[in-house]
């Protein structure tokens, strides 16, 4: 991170964002300009615990041009959070880590920008963990995983060792993945699932132990 990255913007301004700022707050790293929304619109010139619902993505420039150096995308759509980062680090922004000082995290762990640990999350030594990913809370990342970008990982998820999750990927709450397993580029693992065997790309997949139930065109991103 850029040693002079103190204001910061946050895309996003709802629930994922909520998350965001409750860490955000109490560490003092960071000026918090304000948030910008550019589906919500109705809530432009509103607050969001407290700071500015500045308007759109339309207001990036200006920020940028104004001072504010550093940004962060709390969205819980991946490939909109992987997209709107994108855009962010081509404007020039310094897209930062947001990692709750509640998080277990062996020190040789590589995290990406843009990535966003949350409380109770473990992560375990040799883990390798990508640009523009959630670990929701008190999830756990065993040893030499790796987690590509844009993976979402939820709350109370369990990965074994040297597991692969492919770009994009959703782990949905509670669910359990197994040591040495791959799954798939955007795939989405459902609540409370057991995956024992890889599952492919682009597929919903879920029960116990988990099966593939159908396709996800991969055309739609978001």
């Amino acid at each position: 991170m850029n040693d002079l990255c103190h204001n910061l913007v946050i895309w996003g301004a709802s629930g994922h964002a909520l998350v965001v700022l409750d860490i955000l707050i109490p560490q003092k790293n960071y000026k918090i300009v304000g948030l910008i929304d550019s589906i919500n619109t109705e809530i432009h010139g509103t607050e969001l615990k407290g700071f500015p619902v500045l308007g759109g993505r339309e207001k990036l420039s200006y920020l940028k041009t104004t001072g504010t150096n550093c940004g962060f995308v709390a969205i819980g759509n991946n490939n909109a959070r992987m997209h709107e980062g994108t855009y962010l680090r081509s404007l020039g922004f310094d897209v930062i880590r947001v990692i709750n000082p509640q998080s277990i995290i062996s020190p040789d762990i590589k995290i990406g920008s843009g990535t966003l640990i949350c409380a109770g999350a473990t992560i375990i030594a040799a883990s390798q963990i990508g640009q523009d990913v959630i670990i929701n809370t008190s999830s756990s990342v065993d040893h030499e995983c790796v987690i590509e970008d844009g993976v979402h990982i939820g709350p109370g998820v369990h990965i074994g060792g040297r597991t692969t999750i492919k770009q994009g990927a959703w782990i949905g709450i509670g669910a359990t993945i197994s040591d040495r397993i791959t799954i798939g580029a955007n795939s989405i693992i459902g609540a409370g699932s057991v995956v024992v065997r890889d599952i492919p790309s682009n597929v919903v997949a879920y029960g116990v132990p988990a099966k593939v139930i159908r396709n996800i065109d991969s055309s739609v991103q978001y």
